[in-house]
């Protein structure tokens, strides 16, 4: 390609994953990936599937297009896990964790809950995207084989592992945000998780702390982790050698 064509392309990708564009999703982030599985991710996110789907189009249409190569995607949708305890639950749990139900901190603990559950859900069907700079991505399945099949569990024993192993995801708190998509019925495996960090080594850290947890020790199947770097569509093309 000539430098004006060069120049074309890099204008055309730019526009595609330009987050305040007319017609850009309500979420969309680009990554520089490290290692060899692809150069940059991106990560969309909006109501209309067609017009995520869009931006995937416009990159294959443009100046560029011949030389990219989709290596791999996932579809999934953002929802409110059925574990997600409600305020009545949570005071539950308390006491079962040995709360006295008069005492003025558990009142506080469970109003407080009362408070955030309603953000913390918003959060969860149409997530802010953090500005950290470092995230992985990575599908997941629950287990069905004889002996660890987490869909014949009861749904007691389900929501105790859950909870178990949300604690160990509260002790990163500041230090990584998570957002888990449900891809059942809509891709190859059940479920994304999107790490994001302010250092990668918090990526390393989380992943191998909430490995030891029953939930994913015993009962958890994953797929291929991306692992990539914030990055602007120009960063992107400076970085991929595009100039």
């Amino acid at each position: 390609m000539g430098p004006q064509a060069v120049q074309a392309g890099r204008t055309a990708f730019q526009a595609a994953l330009d987050p305040g564009g007319e017609n850009a999703p309500e979420r969309l982030q680009g990554y520089i990936t490290s290692g060899h599985k692809a150069d940059f991710i991106v990560m969309l996110m909006d109501p209309d599937p067609l017009k995520i789907d869009a931006v995937h189009q416009n990159l294959l249409a443009g100046p560029l297009g011949a030389a990219l190569e989709t290596t791999w995607s996932f579809v999934s949708v953002s929802e409110i896990s059925e574990y997600v305890p409600s305020v009545e639950q949570y005071r539950e749990r308390l006491l079962a964790e040995g709360a006295d139900p008069e005492a003025a901190e558990t009142v506080a603990k469970v109003n407080a809950y009362e408070k955030r559950l309603p953000m913390m859900n918003q959060q969860r069907l149409s997530p802010e995207f953090p500005d950290m700079p470092a995230a992985c991505f990575y599908p997941m399945n629950k287990s069905r084989v004889v002996g660890a099949n987490w869909f014949t569990e009861p749904f007691s024993a389900r929501n105790a592992l859950m909870a178990d192993h949300a604690r160990s995801g509260i002790a990163f708190a500041g230090r990584v945000s998570q957002l888990i998509t449900v891809g059942v019925g809509l891709d190859d495996w059940e479920w994304m998780v999107t790490l994001w960090a302010r250092n990668p080594q918090y990526l390393k850290d989380i992943v191998y702390k909430m490995r030891f947890d029953e939930a994913s020790a015993k009962y958890a199947e994953f797929g291929p982790f991306f692992t990539g770097y914030q990055a602007t569509a120009q960063q992107i093309l400076d970085h991929c050698r595009v100039a």
